[in-house]
């Protein structure tokens, strides 16, 4: 795991290895075990590493140049599959025993149809002597960042937006961006915070000659191509052995592995599933919880995984002094806000792997893959209710069934305040606006946005381009909620994963982004999926046996919660830190907040679990430190 940044211009800048230094020096913690620069002979090119060693930690340094100096590489991930693609090259004649190699010599036979063979993580950018052009390119799932931004003095890419800051003639927010923010709390599609800042999408690539701006092209897809001709026996025996073949492949590495252990379905049966691939010996696993009640305390659930499968259980203790002295790191390490306040107790926990070990399994991709979110269920109440009233619910292709919904409903508990604010207007309304109210966080703001910061009808538009996508039929309202979630909310997360993991030297991986396994996830019926509305139901039964019973059966599972606003409400530290910043004469100043807003009332006002002052207060130090 490391990181990267270089440039591309039509002539030599003038200090180009004092711009490779100054990018590099911005993304140190990615790679603190070492660091390495590449400037062309004509001074145009410049490419740089800083390194996380991982596999092969003697020798495969970057950037690396093939045998015949034409080409030379920097990329950031893992290639799981690279002892495979080594065998398939070739084994003669490699210098190293590193996946970098591998796939730079993927590239010299395979062009960008290399990407196509690749098992893995990767942000890359390969330099064609011959062709006098860059190659870019990013993983299937958006797991490992790359952004880019067109200069005055050429073409600038990096693995996080902090390293490109120095070379940008202007900082300004996006428009666009940050109407996209407020809604969702991230960006869709190529879009950042930082105007004139792009990502490269996932599962894209692009080559580029000097003076020109990327033209990302897919090169990969996600297709829910429904197999209705096999049995779900078929289904749960396959899935279990691409899983274990996933974690089996995401466990390679020249150092230990341990994993995240949430409390929650996904990381407990990754930890679980690694056990068993590597059963003797010490597995470290990780958990973290706050010390405001049981509320924000999964710990327990964690500890009997730990005591199930003989695992040394680190648990990471988080208070409000915590947030208070840590906050302006988390946002100044997260590049651009985004996904809510659980990027703060991530830090934390990555700060503890960061004292014991530097890989670590993580579950993100389980929720999205196999449904997991309590909107979910909310969408298909609402639908079994219209159906039940209209006598049409066993007449048409209904996944779930109004009398089989009832016994999950439990599971909505915790969420009556979503349930209230959901059914308060459009109700029975159609599919796409029901879920895009679901999933809009706009509506909750208020007096407290200035008018017309957000544009609602751009940001459906593109929402409704998703959410309804050619690769997703349109039959199965949970096919195209989770492909929403999939396709946005899930980089958004993988985003938090890399940055907060990196922040500390540590690289996280994500076993159910296994592209055999999301492939053919994606060809698993809604109703085997999702029968009775039971959240991850498929994957709890598959792998009941894997699971302590506390875990399999809980019903309270809230992702990880942030007493944020239970701080807020009492006063104190954290209070007084939000009203200070918030109040403060820069904050009132920024164009997207109503004039004369008051903030007592709007941290008065703030619901249990609602986002509005933490988008707020990640947006005022996100500018502060990048704009500013």
């Amino acid at each position: 795991m490391c990181g990267i940044f270089g440039f591309l211009s039509t002539a030599a800048p003038p200090d180009g290895r004092g711009d490779l230094q100054r990018g590099l020096q911005r993304i140190r913690h990615r790679g603190p075990d070492g660091s390495g620069q590449w400037l062309s002979s004509d001074g145009r090119v410049g490419l740089g590493h800083v390194r996380l060693s991982i596999i092969d930690l003697e020798t495969g340094a970057q950037p690396m140049h093939s045998d015949d100096g034409r080409y030379t590489i920097v990329y950031n991930g893992e290639i799981y599959n690279f002892v495979e693609l080594r065998a398939e090259l070739g084994a003669e004649g490699f210098r190293t025993h590193s996946d970098t190699e591998v796939l730079l010599r993927a590239y010299a036979r395979w062009g960008s149809e290399c990407l196509q063979r690749l098992r893995g993580m990767f942000a890359l950018a390969i330099w064609d002597s011959r062709e006098q052009r860059l190659f870019l390119a990013r993983d299937r799932f958006g797991i490992k960042p790359l952004y880019w931004a067109q200069t005055p003095a050429g073409l600038y890419f990096a693995s996080e937006i902090k390293a490109l800051l120095p070379f940008l003639d202007r900082r300004t927010t996006n428009p666009r961006a940050l109407s996209d923010y407020f809604t969702f709390q991230f960006c869709l599609g190529d879009k950042t915070l930082m105007d004139g800042v792009w990502k490269l999408p996932a599962a894209h690539h692009a080559s580029v000659a000097a003076g020109q701006a990327p033209q990302p092209q897919r090169y990969w897809n996600v297709h829910y191509d429904i197999d209705y001709s096999h049995t779900e026996r078929w289904f749960t025996e396959r899935l279990r052995e691409l899983l274990h073949d996933s974690v089996r492949m995401h466990l390679r590495a020249d150092v230990e592995v341990g994993s995240y252990v949430s409390g929650g379905v996904d990381s407990s049966l990754l930890a679980a599933l690694a056990r068993q691939v590597r059963p003797d010996g010490r597995f470290q696993a990780f958990n973290g919880r706050f010390l405001d009640g049981d509320a924000y305390d999964e710990s327990r659930y964690a500890a009997a995984l730990a005591d199930e499968r003989a695992m040394q259980l680190h648990v990471a203790d988080i208070g409000e002094q915590d947030f208070v002295d840590h906050i302006e790191k988390v946002i100044w390490h997260l590049d651009e806000p985004t996904a809510g306040p659980g990027s703060f107790p991530q830090y934390m926990v990555a700060k503890k792997v960061g004292e014991h070990l530097k890989v670590v399994l993580g579950g993100q991709g389980g929720d999205e893959i196999f449904g997991g979110y309590a909107r979910y269920l909310v969408a298909y109440f609402e639908q079994c209710i219209k159906g039940a009233i209209e006598g049409t619910l066993h007449n048409g292709n209904y996944v779930v069934t109004y009398e089989s919904i009832i016994p999950n409903l439990e599971t909505l508990r915790q969420y009556k305040p979503m349930l209230q604010e959901f059914w308060s207007s459009g109700l029975f309304g159609e599919r796409d606006a029901r879920y895009w109210r679901l999933v809009n966080r706009s509506n909750t703001f208020g007096p407290i946005l200035a008018p017309g910061v957000i544009d609602q009808a751009a940001t459906f538009a593109e929402f409704q381009e998703v959410f309804w996508g050619h690769n997703v039929g349109k039959e199965s309202y949970f096919d195209s909620m989770t492909h929403f979630d999939f396709k946005t909310l899930l980089p958004a997360l993988l985003q938090v994963e890399d940055r907060m993991s990196m922040a500390h030297g540590v690289e996280a991986r994500v076993p159910f982004l296994d592209h055999p396994l999301v492939e053919f996830a994606a060809t698993i019926p809604a109703d085997i999926k999702f029968r009775n509305g039971e959240l991850k139901r498929l994957l709890k039964f598959i792998f009941q046996s894997d699971l302590p019973q506390a875990i399999r059966e809980r019903k309270d599972k809230m992702g990880f919660p942030v007493p944020l606003n239970l701080w807020l409400r009492r006063g104190g530290r954290a209070r007084d830190l939000l009203g200070d910043l918030l109040g403060s004469a820069a904050a009132r100043s920024r164009p997207y907040l109503a004039p004369g807003l008051s903030i007592d009332s709007a941290l008065d006002g703030q619901s249990a679990y609602g986002r509005n002052l933490w988008a707020l207060l990640s947006l005022e130090l996100w500018h502060r430190q990048f704009i500013d």
